[in-house]
């Protein structure tokens, strides 16, 4: 475990604590039924989570890095998709923190002193991975800009009461020609569309976007146009860790059943045998390790170091253990692990490995910083 200090220990078991009451007890009914969980927002509505990550010179907590991670993955020990909810958030966030202005930041995080959510689009039809083959598009016009095109994927967007939306300025320059916007609920053309049933993280809200001649002010540009791509990547660099919160939150919670249903199965009795209790000790000993990976990723952000790297490691290092983990969970436990709530985990453990970039664009991140020359060694190159 990390150092913590006092008061993120107390941050730590207040979110525990919450969990415990308002997420837990009712994850299942709203995972079986795929509706959304409103209720929540007015439950956090004093604890003011969701306003985590606004800084406090905007009115929110101002919660640095590390803390965050203990929230989300109580968050997510409670339950994936109502942890979701409050991670698409932050990551809506986080494009504005990264280039918006001041005015930028005040019209997009009051909404969050009020535990309304806010949501991040950028995904398309056709335009996953491959976000320069976007078909949005956003023409300037006078002080505004007129957006047309489809989102799809995007958690929080029924319910959102702000939203980044990327869109082409210029179609010509594919992924150079993308630029980033503010929009807000209620604008003329701008609607939701299909409502996705998913696998998994089911209470959470996925739904498509759709922007018919969407008329926005000028204003409301993120930075300059064309510097989408470079807005995207830094948010998603910051988001990545979340997603890696829950994923260990939701390995702790596999790992936790599992031990209490062996202790139960076998009251009084000496301890399983010693091939289970090799899969236990493996169990724990990957959970620990992304923990901590998770921890150095998010004590380098705050240290304001580079850690792209270290944050696409940690996204796939914690998600991949995040579907081990459950997966191995399902299978010791037997027919009980498999119509028990443990097969929600490993449901809701499978998006960990796909959204906020898919685990094989993360290898790709990683590689490249592997392969890229070491920095002493380009200088002594130039040098000669």
């Amino acid at each position: 475990m990390s150092l913590l200090t006092p008061e993120q220990k107390a941050i730590q078991q207040q979110a525990r604590e919450f969990a415990a009451k308002h997420i837990i007890p009712f994850a299942s009914q709203y995972d079986k039924s795929c509706e959304f969980h409103p209720y929540l927002l007015e439950a956090a509505k004093e604890s003011k989570i969701f306003a985590m990550a606004v800084p406090v010179e905007y009115g929110g907590l101002g919660y640095d890095a590390l803390t965050q991670a203990l929230v989300l993955e109580e968050w997510g020990y409670g339950c994936a998709g109502m942890g979701t909810t409050l991670a698409a958030s932050i990551l809506s966030m986080d494009s504005v923190l990264v280039a918006g202005t001041p005015e930028q930041k005040k019209l997009f995080f009051t909404p969050m002193l009020e535990t309304k959510i806010g949501s991040f689009g950028l995904t398309e039809p056709g335009a996953g991975s491959d976000a320069g083959a976007g078909k949005t598009t956003a023409v300037k016009d006078g002080d505004s800009y007129i957006l047309n095109g489809t989102k799809c994927w995007i958690t929080n967007g029924g319910f959102a009461d702000v939203y980044v939306i990327y869109a082409s300025t210029d179609p010509t320059k594919g992924v150079k020609g993308l630029s980033a916007f503010i929009l807000e609920r209620g604008l003329e053309g701008f609607t939701v569309g299909t409502v996705d049933h998913k696998l998994g993280i089911r209470s959470s809200n996925t739904v498509e976007l759709l922007m018919k001649d969407v008329r926005i002010p000028a204003d409301h540009l993120l930075g300059k146009e064309g510097e989408g791509m470079k807005i995207a990547m830094m948010t998603l660099d910051l988001a990545r860790p979340a997603i890696a919160a829950l994923s260990v939150g939701l390995a702790q919670r596999s790992l936790d059943e599992c031990v209490k249903h062996l202790q139960a199965k076998f009251p009084g009795k000496p301890q399983p045998g010693q091939t289970l209790q090799f899969k236990l000790a493996d169990m724990e000993t990957e959970i620990q390790a992304a923990r901590q990976m998770l921890h150095h990723t998010m004590v380098l952000r705050d240290s304001g170091v580079p850690f792209s790297k270290e944050s696409a490691i940690a996204k796939v290092f914690c998600s991949d253990v995040a579907m081990r983990i459950t997966t191995q969970a399902v299978q010791l436990m037997g027919g009980y692990g498999y119509t028990s709530e443990l097969g929600k985990y490993m449901r809701d453990s499978k998006i960990m490995q796909i959204y906020e970039g898919t685990n094989q664009i993360q290898r790709l991140v990683i590689s490249r910083a592997v392969l890229a020359p070491a920095p002493a060694a380009s200088a002594q190159k130039a040098g000669k």
